[in-house]
């Protein structure tokens, strides 16, 4: 029995002993948003006293006339990741990206809640704040979901969806994935997370979730990895890990009858390429842009050509009216 209680003890200070010296502390808050908060960033403090990161750009010759388009990113990444996108569309398009609860230079909500309707009502709050009415919403992963439920409940304040590889299709991923992702929906393991976070679990994360390894630069990895480790948003993505999700009804999603675009990369290990064609069946008014050999990120794994899809469906769709 003695024996038995030592070596339990040894375990224990093996562990605790781990876990101050692979402890990864916070990052600053002021180095950060002086690292990632310059121009043309602007810091919006919502209603419930959040103050939200975004960045609101358009044509230069400031035409306020301009369709506005609304970028929503996906799990643990922040408004960087449409940076080709809002290169491009601001050339014609009022664009508007920012930084979602629980993310990036906006950090954790307020009351500690991230459901979809959560999401949703900061969408409606910052369009409110920006004097805009209608709106092209589009979002990736966790955004797309985001964008969908959005859809369903706020169709009035659509003129156009895109969903980038989207969550919430009710189709099942068989093996492969995301070993950050996994490691946070694993109780006990995500809490070691919340203080012991790797730069190398960020970049094998990122790695896992691409086909076009050649976007996943140094410069991308120490962002994700700052981003993760700003005060608040470990502790909300433990939060999130943990907060039910449901697949969409099929029903509901039939009702959305917003001109929808379907983006997604074929080789997608996270959310698979048949979630696509589960949207398409469903949506009653969308198109389909497919990318062979493109993982989970096809805004950034092929900025220009889907881009270029964007806007010839953006074009189309302002032709039809």
């Amino acid at each position: 029995m003695k024996w038995f209680l030592r070596i339990l003890g040894i375990i224990f200070a093996v562990i605790f002993i781990a876990l101050i010296v692979l402890r990864v502390p916070d990052t600053d808050p002021a180095e950060m948003r002086a690292k990632y908060g310059g121009e043309p960033s602007q810091f919006v403090e919502l209603s419930d006293g959040l103050t939200v990161h975004l960045r609101d750009e358009g044509p230069a010759d400031g035409n306020s006339d301009a369709p506005a388009v609304i970028l929503l990113h996906g799990s643990n990444a922040d408004l960087s990741t449409w940076d080709a996108w809002a290169q491009d569309l601001k050339r014609d398009y009022r664009v508007i990206r920012f930084d979602q609860i629980g993310h990036g230079l906006t950090g954790p909500a307020i009351d500690d809640e991230y459901s979809l309707a959560s999401f949703g009502a900061d969408i409606t709050e910052i369009a409110d704040h920006l004097e805009i009415d209608r709106f092209i919403l589009a979002g990736n992963s966790m955004g797309g979901g985001i964008a969908m439920h959005y859809a369903i409940n706020n169709p009035d304040r659509l003129d156009g969806l895109v969903l980038v590889d989207a969550g919430g299709a009710p189709i099942k991923r068989e093996g492969g994935g995301n070993l950050a992702f996994t490691l946070a929906g694993i109780p006990g393991i995500n809490s070691i997370l919340a203080t012991m976070t790797p730069r190398s679990l960020v970049d094998r994360s990122l790695r896992q979730s691409v086909s076009n390894q050649d976007i996943v630069t140094e410069q991308m990895v120490d962002r994700y990895w700052e981003m993760a480790r700003y005060p608040g948003n470990r502790a909300a993505t433990l939060k999130r890990f943990s907060t039910p999700r449901s697949s969409f009804d099929a029903a509901a999603v039939k009702q959305v009858d917003v001109p929808t675009l379907v983006i997604w990369g074929e080789e997608d290990a996270l959310i698979p390429y048949e979630a696509a064609g589960w949207f398409m069946e469903h949506l009653p008014n969308a198109t389909l842009a497919n990318y062979p050999g493109i993982g989970h990120l096809p805004h950034e794994e092929a900025a220009d050509q889907t881009v270029a899809d964007l806007r010839a469906w953006l074009e189309s769709q302002q032709t039809s009216e």
